[in-house]
């Protein structure tokens, strides 16, 4: 009986450090600040291609994208569906974020603040499109990833809080 439980524990044992070692390789390709970086760059890239197709040139919104706010896009709210107010204003607005927030996120400057304005824009997107939940979802969950963990060590942030110390 004791050559079984002996050989029990060894069994456990073997399996423990098994899946210590791959948990130990795991821990070598996913470093938190190669982590953080993907998830930056993994969420500024679909708010910025959204943002490029808007502009025609610098401060230049494109018809296309003020027609989408006036007359195609459509808050889904109990009661609605409601157009946007301004729509002119709201697309500028939407135009500009989709390109400063992506910078801020790539750089890595102001990053839990970037990261928190494409959570609100997220959020909208989802009013405004609920069959799209499964990508919004992805999108949340990345900016909140950001919000909580920080931008990591490969960031203009880390810089200078490094030098402000």
């Amino acid at each position: 009986m004791a050559d079984m439980q002996d050989a029990g524990y060894a069994g456990r044992h073997a399996l423990s450090t098994l899946v210590e070692r791959v948990n130990a390789l795991v821990r070598t390709i996913a470093f938190p600040s190669l982590t953080q970086l993907a998830l930056r760059l993994a969420l500024a890239v679909p708010f910025w291609r959204s943002g490029i197709n808007k502009w025609d040139g610098f401060l230049d919104l494109n018809e296309v994208a003020v027609l989408l706010f006036a007359q195609e896009f459509k808050l889904q709210l109990p009661g609605g569906p409601y157009g946007f107010p301004a729509p002119g204003i709201v697309a500028f607005l939407v135009g500009s974020a989709e390109i400063l927030l992506p910078l801020l996120l790539v750089v890595g400057l102001a990053t839990r603040l970037a990261a928190l304005g494409l959570l609100a824009m997220t959020i909208v997107i989802q009013v405004t499109v609920p069959s799209g939940w499964p990508l919004h979802l992805t999108w949340a969950a990345m900016a909140l990833a950001i919000m909580a963990w920080g931008p990591g060590k490969a960031s203009a942030d880390h810089l200078l809080a490094r030098f402000a110390r």
